[in-house]
């Protein structure tokens, strides 16, 4: 239902509304990062009531209103509104400071209505206040139940993404100027927030069952399905506080903004609820694999939040800390079936892991080098270091292809694989493979996370096929008098 236009002031609510996200919540995730000690403090300052903690908390974060997303249908309309003459109100429970930085940065509203000195202005508070400051006659943009009081003294309504009951109740009493529904969440955008697709990740964790041959016990396969599964979940938590944990950088991203936190498409309250839930149940089904196995996982857990929190702002040594968590998933592997992990392989991983890493950056760095950009945001890369990082990474993936071929030559695998000869085949498909790799990320054609390219690149599961079918045959045939 559209009503007819109004002079009335518009007055328009901040979280929820103008912007999708919670700035309370953001301002905690900020809190929390300057310092994880504050979580403490956080629960003291709870003790000050709602405006009071809103006001210490406003004082401790660096809160800026350029990083927030915004309803950008919602935001032409209050231009065009503007435009006409109309007065644009901000009326927010969030505190003042965010209020007016927010207003600041947008430039559209000729007056703020926002929390402070003890008044948490909600609800029939904010109703008062917009009586007391706007007048009687304005017409109200929210999102919530907290705003049915406010919408139904308005003179119209601004419903924004509103859930369907709270919106007939608004309709029966008050006349409706625009509606503007909100963006389509549900299972798969959870989906992409789990980064479900990154779990391929773990199955690095059945490498030394297949190098070891030992797919066919029963045993041992059961504990690797139970210790996929909690590596899985421990990821999936880890990639949910990543993203909260790095909201600016990656709204200041071409493609990561799109992401379901940073895009505010899901809530950072219930990533936090699901995030808990994740890790409860990676830790559960990690004890029942076997407490080593359960060491093995909290080990990832501190490396992979080390590396979120801290290291990867640092060059290089993000990309060492990646192939550590490559390998250390196929240690973890090992100590879920009892089988000691060889020295060949771990230093295979190593040279390997540390290639497709720097494709990772590389690549990143081309399409921001495309984009017209000089630097990456939250990490210490310049699109000049390139010229270091293409021989560095192709460098190690010539590495990992020579400790392959000294393993072939290795007495063990000639007396474990019944034709150790034709392993030299699976060699050059890594040089290919690997080349490949490199050869797409030049042309600005690798996605940014090699693994996920891998698994779409039709060439490059073919060659990891075959590869893997000739390892096999090498191992349980032996073909001594033709090779």
């Amino acid at each position: 239902m559209v009503a007819l236009s109004t002079d009335a002031p518009l007055v328009v609510d901040l979280d929820g509304t103008l912007t999708p996200t919670d700035t309370l919540m953001e301002s905690l995730v900020n809190v929390v990062k300057q310092s994880p000690l504050n979580l403490f403090r956080i629960l003291l300052w709870l003790t000050r009531g709602r405006a009071g903690f809103k006001e210490i908390v406003a004082a401790h974060a660096s809160f800026s209103g350029d990083h927030l997303p915004y309803r950008e249908a919602l935001l032409d309309y209050i231009r065009e509104e503007k435009q006409k003459g109309r007065r644009i109100v901000l009326a927010t429970a969030a505190h003042h400071s965010i209020a007016h930085n927010v207003a600041n940065h947008l430039g559209l509203f000729d007056q703020v209505l926002a929390t402070e000195a003890g008044n948490n202005l909600k609800g029939k508070a904010k109703l008062q206040a917009i009586r007391e400051k706007v007048g009687q006659s304005f017409v109200y943009a929210g999102d919530s139940a907290a705003d049915v009081p406010v919408w139904k003294a308005a003179e119209a309504a601004v419903l924004v993404d509103v859930a369907e009951n709270i919106a007939q109740d608004v309709r029966r009493d008050v006349q409706v100027e625009r509606e503007f529904p909100g963006e389509i969440g549900g299972f798969g955008v959870w989906i992409r927030a789990l980064r479900v697709h990154q779990w391929l990740k773990n199955l690095l964790l059945f490498v030394p069952l297949l190098t070891a041959f030992s797919f066919f016990d029963l045993g041992k396969l059961t504990a690797m399905i139970g210790a996929f599964l909690a590596f899985c979940s421990a990821a999936s938590a880890t990639y949910i506080v990543n993203d909260l944990w790095d909201l600016e950088n990656d709204r200041a991203h071409p493609r990561k903004r799109l992401r379901p936190f940073a895009s505010a498409r899901l809530p950072i309250l219930k990533g936090l609820a699901v995030a808990a839930g994740a890790l409860l149940l990676a830790l559960v089904l990690a004890f029942s694999v076997s407490s080593a196995f359960l060491l093995m996982l909290l080990l990832y857990l501190v490396l992979s939040s080390a590396y979120s929190w801290v290291l990867k702002e640092y060059v290089l040594i993000d990309v060492l800390m990646l192939s550590l968590l490559y390998t250390l998933r196929i240690l973890a592997g090992s100590v879920a079936i009892g089988i000691a992990t060889s020295s060949w392989l771990l230093a295979f991983s190593v040279f390997m892991f540390l290639s497709l890493a720097l494709v990772k950056r590389c690549a990143e760095l081309v399409y921001l080098e495309e984009s017209g950009k000089a630097a990456t945001r939250g990490r210490d890369y310049r699109i000049t270091d390139l010229v270091v990082l293409w021989p560095l990474g192709v460098g190690a993936a010539l590495s990992a292809v020579v400790v392959f071929g000294l393993f072939i030559s290795a007495p063990e695998t000639q007396t474990r694989y019944g034709t150790p000869q034709m392993l030299w085949f699976v060699a050059f498909g890594l040089i290919y493979w690997l080349a490949r790799l490199w050869v797409k990320t030049s042309r600005g054609e690798m996605h940014d996370d090699p693994v996920i390219y891998a698994i779409k690149d039709h060439g490059s599961r073919m060659t990891v096929l075959a590869m893997v079918a000739i390892m096999l045959v090498s191992h349980f045939f032996s073909f001594g008098t033709y090779l």
